[in-house]
């Protein structure tokens, strides 16, 4: 069990081959409190004291011949083989928008009523704009952002920078600044 250490593993081999029981039982109880200080572990806690006393055990192979204090309940490899969770792999075409972004810009054409569609095109292009303005400074032009609705919707929905209000570069730098202060004063 790498949680505890070399130092552990070599304590409990070195009390594998003490020749006396008793002798072998006091080391043995000798390093269930090394493990427990090592856990920051309080051995008045029965479950906690179960649970120590089943990984030295563990850690032994179970070849450790002592009168045990508690249950040994044997290990199962098995549990310990969980599979990973499979991460969710999304081509996203423009990673500096993320994925919501895209999805959100991809159902705009699929939008019947015009008035909600374009009141969620002006959501959808500010965040975009915000976005930019995190990955690059440089690179917020309201022209890219209607470039990348376009692409995102093959050319059927458009945005019209006359009829929609996108936040100023200066909204999104201000509103940048004073997110890193508030991140330097939490340090």
């Amino acid at each position: 069990m790498s949680e505890y250490g070399r130092c552990v593993q070599q304590m409990v081999d070195h009390c594998k081959n003490i020749g006396d029981k008793e002798l072998r039982t006091a080391c043995a109880y000798s390093i269930i409190e090394i493990m427990a200080s090592m856990a920051k572990a309080e051995m008045n806690n029965e479950e906690t004291e179960t649970k120590l006393w089943n990984h030295l055990a563990a850690i032994s192979n179970y070849e450790l011949d002592i009168d045990y204090p508690v249950e040994i309940l044997p290990h199962d490899e098995a549990s310990d083989n969980r599979q990973p969770i499979p991460y969710p792999k999304k081509n996203i075409k423009r990673r500096h928008y993320g994925s919501i972004i895209e999805s959100f810009a991809e159902k705009l054409p699929e939008i019947t009523d015009k008035e909600e569609q374009d009141e969620l095109l002006e959501l959808v292009a500010n965040q975009m704009k915000r976005s930019l303005g995190n990955w690059n400074q440089d690179a917020m032009d309201d022209a890219k952002i209607v470039d990348d609705i376009d692409m995102y919707t093959q050319g059927k929905v458009a945005l019209d920078l006359n009829k929609t209000h996108l936040v100023t570069d200066g909204e999104v730098l201000s509103n940048l600044v004073s997110t890193s202060l508030k991140k330097k004063k939490k340090k």
